[in-house]
């Protein structure tokens, strides 16, 4: 089997990261961007720094670097936490602690269930991953159970790079045990009996705190021989976010993303079948095996079932993250989680990443769900909730998402590679008040939409097809 950690000589140059100290970092992420009036230096900054930096996971003490840090508030809204018990208590980032505190009883009740048992169990709860596709987990579950290969994986997706959320952050940082735990029930599940987490480089302390959990894992025999778990940490490349991209990485390949079929469920890591799943998404499995997956499919509502980890921009008035139950209102979570903004008048909100859209004030009862999003052509994503006040123009927001989409492409497709920067430095121009060709940006808007290879470039497209629905006013320079 490769070594994960050895690059091809095809990756080089490929990495913004590589080479660079987080630690002599600032942030330019949209929660940054949209707190920058806060500390303008700093912005500035950041602004200019090379390499850019897209998100440090720091979103509720914006605009950040990678020097300064502090605890955000931390908070449930949800009848049954799921996922942030440890995580209110201060965290737990010691074996005898956490086993003491009833973690490891759903590893050891799971090992006494039959695969399948456990698969059927998945999918009666009802989840869907929380990494932003919203696919059912347990289908996955089952694709890869039902393959007859000799050796799979499982594949923790840590590479949490969608600038204004963190909550994977702190379930690494402050309950590590819960993600191994659950990766080793995944494995159980699925018939694999080795697993990579690849965690994003700009989360240096959970790096510290997963080495040291693994090597109290390890010495405790806590997983073995069952199941043994390595991470890998990566460069700096936000389409590492993607399975195939992140598949790629691991295997020391440009991590570009891979044309479907063959699934990676079939086809996946070094060939094998392979189970990805984000760290959010995975732990929530110990919690269902425990209580059983009615009791998770009682939370939430209709397609949306479960909790959901929320991270709120620091232009909230009490920012932080949060735990809520699907179904709460988008009203809600701006007035009563995050008690309004501190400053300024909301202008729009944009919850679930760069990709996801802005929903405008008009809209903010609609309900926190992947349909009731989706309808609204806005979506659940990963959850970052950045708030935009009145100091930012929704046009100086659109080209800041595609100068982030540009710069982030893998470069595999043509009118993701080419078609972004140009869309980009046109949105540039309309922002700073200059004419555009509005008609050539809408047809490089349908070729992104149309013939991207992942949703990086169709999302880009959805992003800004969404803003054009629900601001047309503001997005009058670059619509038809």
């Amino acid at each position: 089997m490769a070594n994960p950690r050895q690059r091809h000589a095809a990756t080089r140059g490929f990495y913004h990261l590589e080479h660079t100290a987080i630690s002599e970092c600032a942030c330019t992420g949209l929660a940054c961007f949209a707190a920058r009036a806060d500390r303008p230096q700093r912005w500035q900054a950041a602004a200019t720094q090379v390499p850019a930096l897209y998100c440090l996971g720091k979103c509720y003490a914006a605009p950040s670097d990678g020097a300064h840090d502090n605890r955000p508030h931390i908070g449930e809204h949800a009848s049954h936490p799921v996922l942030l018990g440890n995580v209110l208590r201060g965290g737990v980032r010691h074996l005898a602690a956490y086993l003491e505190g009833g973690g490891g009883d759903a590893l050891a009740l799971a090992r006494q269930m039959a695969p399948h048992a456990l698969v059927a169990l998945v999918n009666a709860s009802r989840l869907r991953g929380r990494g932003g596709a919203g696919f059912p987990a347990g289908v996955k579950w089952q694709a890869v159970a039902n393959e007859a290969a000799a050796t799979k994986y499982v594949v923790v997706n840590a590479d949490e790079g969608d600038p204004g959320a963190f909550s994977d952050r702190f379930l690494l940082e402050d309950d590590p045990f819960l993600v191994i735990e659950a990766a080793a029930i995944a494995a159980h599940a699925v018939g694999a009996r080795h697993g990579y987490l690849y965690l994003r480089k700009e989360y240096p302390v959970a790096a510290q705190v997963l080495s040291r959990a693994l090597e109290q894992a390890r010495a405790a025999g806590w997983l073995a021989p069952a199941f043994e778990l390595e991470l890998v940490v990566g460069q700096g490349a936000y389409i590492c976010g993607e399975e195939t991209s992140l598949l790629n990485a691991l295997e020391g390949h440009r991590p570009e993303v891979r044309p479907r079929p063959p699934q990676i469920t079939r086809h996946g890591l070094f060939g094998a079948p392979t189970l990805v799943h984000n760290v959010e998404t995975l732990c929530a499995i110990p919690w269902i095996v425990k209580h059983g997956a009615a009791a998770y499919a009682a939370l939430g509502f209709s397609g949306s079932r479960g909790t959901k980890l929320l991270s709120l921009n620091s232009l909230f008035r009490r920012p932080g993250l949060y735990e809520v139950e699907f179904g709460i209102t988008l009203a809600d979570i701006v007035d009563q989680l995050g008690q309004g903004l501190r400053r300024g008048r909301l202008i729009g909100l944009m919850v679930g990443g760069p990709l996801a859209g802005i929903v405008p004030p008009a809209l903010l009862h609609t309900r926190l769900g992947y349909e009731d999003m989706q309808a609204i052509d806005c979506a659940v994503g990963h959850g970052g909730v950045i708030a935009f006040g009145d100091d930012t123009p929704i046009a100086r927001i659109v080209a800041e998402v595609l100068r982030f989409g540009a710069r982030e492409s893998c470069g595999k497709c043509t009118p993701c590679h080419l078609g972004t920067p140009m869309l980009a430095a046109m949105a540039q121009a309309a922002a700073g008040g200059m004419p555009i060709d509005g008609s050539r940006f809408n047809r490089l808007i349908d070729a992104l939409a149309a013939t991207s290879l992942c949703g990086h470039g169709r999302g880009l497209a959805e992003f800004v097809r969404s803003v054009q629905r629900h601001y047309p006013q503001e997005s009058r320079a670059w619509s038809d």
